[in-house]
């Protein structure tokens, strides 16, 4: 940060200025500075300025063109934020944008310094993790190495995720949660709240207790962003936090049932939000958002249902394995209605099995059974009766890795010895959605298409609840 009782001092504008020996052009090289690279002001010579550069603890002289000269006196503090409003919205521009940030926040008297300053400060900030975490050339990778070099000795710090197999950067957010603790307006507030929930910028290392908690406190984020300021915002804001409430509920939704908590609530929130999301409104950017929220809440959707399924010749039952683990197993009934004594199929999990998910086929020979083993991830597990002794499979959303995904049964098709299933993935950054025609036997595809519509037997077959309940087909 700027740290020095300095009432002047010059900000590099250009990358790769010089910092020479001497005032001249032709004298040596002391260091190449960056945009953003604040200097102390000690005199001037011809057209050069006598500088110390206390980041690189080095002292020099660079040419009047390559800086601008700052006065830091309080009457020059609104000019300062009038710069700073004009490089929040230059992409590129981000290391210039806060060291001009941060000589505001230095110039203007304490009581006069608002949200805006610090919104903009954590805007930026931001974007240049959102750069610095793309890929590019070598060249235009320095550059942007450079700038965060920078930031932080403007006191703005990164962390770093991995997040399927590459490096994701992201902002602290400590200039957020100073707006977020001043009176700010609907819109500076709804920015601050997204970008300190945002879901690539969490720790795949959490513990699940830490991981809890840290989304309680995302929720309760997302929440200050009361109903007359949520009424302010423009329809995109409304549907980016609709979309981040949605997500996070739908977590939410999971990790209070791995407790055994009740978690009908919160994932009828992400179904609410997620039904709300305008649609026309959905910019090209938050598309992918939209599907990434609609996919955790598929996951997490049976949360929502209390009521177990009349199962007329089989019965499905969980019982408490070793630590963590649950245990499911099947019986089928006799002549009387009642299960047999001994169970005919088993198996055990440390996910969620979503009891009120159980479908049995008509002729009792077959039950298809929701499990959730992460918050985004949701496998479906098929019982089967063959030559009279039954098998238990286990269907994954996707074979080859998908970020986040779910598969579900959509129906048992009549006449024929088919099931139907949905299927919803982020593969790659990527998504993709399947409707099949699977064989009992062997489980494999027979036909499948991305839209129900073109397959005959989801329009004879489908379950009625499923096409009620699903948010496959939003």
């Amino acid at each position: 940060m700027i740290t020095t009782a300095l009432l002047t001092l010059a900000i590099v504008t250009q990358d790769q200025a010089t910092l020479r020996a001497a005032p001249r052009d032709s004298a040596p090289q002391q260091a190449a500075l960056w945009q953003g690279d604040a200097l102390e002001i000690r005199g001037q010579r011809m057209d050069y300025l006598q500088v110390y550069d206390h980041r690189r603890e080095r002292a020099g002289f660079i040419h009047v063109s390559q800086v601008r000269t700052v006065s830091l006196q309080p009457e020059e503090a609104p000019q300062l934020l009038s710069v700073v409003r004009f490089l929040r919205e230059s992409p590129g521009a981000e290391a210039l944008g806060i060291a001009y940030t941060a000589a505001y926040l230095k110039a203007a008297p304490a009581d006069a310094i608002g949200a805006e300053a610090f919104d903009a400060l954590g805007t930026m900030a931001e974007r240049l993790a959102r750069r610095a975490s793309m890929k590019h050339g070598k060249a235009t990778s320095d550059v942007i190495s450079a700038h965060m070099e920078v930031a932080a000795f403007y006191g703005v710090t990164f962390k770093g995720y991995e997040q399927g197999g590459s490096m994701q950067l992201c902002y602290n957010g400590e200039a957020f949660r100073r707006v977020l603790a001043l009176p700010s307006d609907a819109e500076q507030r709804a920015r601050a709240a997204l970008a300190v929930t945002r879901p690539d910028c969490m720790s795949p290392d959490l513990h699940p207790q830490e991981r809890l908690a840290l989304d309680q406190w995302r929720a309760e984020v997302l929440d200050k962003v009361s109903a007359v300021q949520f009424a302010q915002l423009s329809e995109v804001s409304k549907n980016r936090l609709r979309l981040r409430r949605a997500g996070v509920h739908a977590s939410l939704a999971f990790e209070q049932a791995r407790r055994a908590e009740a978690p009908a609530a919160a994932a009828q929130r992400a179904l609410a939000e997620l039904a709300a999301v305008n649609k026309p409104e959905l910019t090209d950017n938050d598309r992918q958002d939209y599907n990434d929220a609609a996919i955790r809440v598929g996951a997490s959707r049976w949360a929502a249902e209390t009521a177990l399924p009349r199962l007329a010749k089989l019965t499905l039952a969980t019982e408490t394995g070793q630590a963590g683990e649950t245990c499911v197993a099947l019986y089928e009934n006799k002549a009387d209605g009642k299960p047999g004594k001994d169970a005919v199929a088993k198996r055990c999990t440390y996910g969620i099995v979503w009891a009120a998910s159980a479908s049995a086929h008509p002729d009792g020979k077959a039950l298809a059974l929701a499990v959730q083993p992460l918050d985004a991830w949701r496998e479906l597990w098929v019982f089967r009766k063959s030559a009279g002794q039954w098998t238990i499979e286990v269907l994954p959303p996707a074979s080859n890795g998908p970020e986040l995904g779910y598969v579900e049964f959509a129906g048992w098709v009549r006449g024929a010895p088919q099931m139907l299933l949905a299927r919803e993935t982020r593969i790659a950054g990527r998504l993709r959605r399947s409707f099949e025609v699977a064989r009992m036997d062997t489980l494999t595809a027979e036909k499948q298409a991305g839209d129900p519509g073109t397959l005959a037997a989801f329009g004879r077959s489908q379950d009625a609840a499923w096409k009620r309940q699903t948010v496959i087909l939003r």
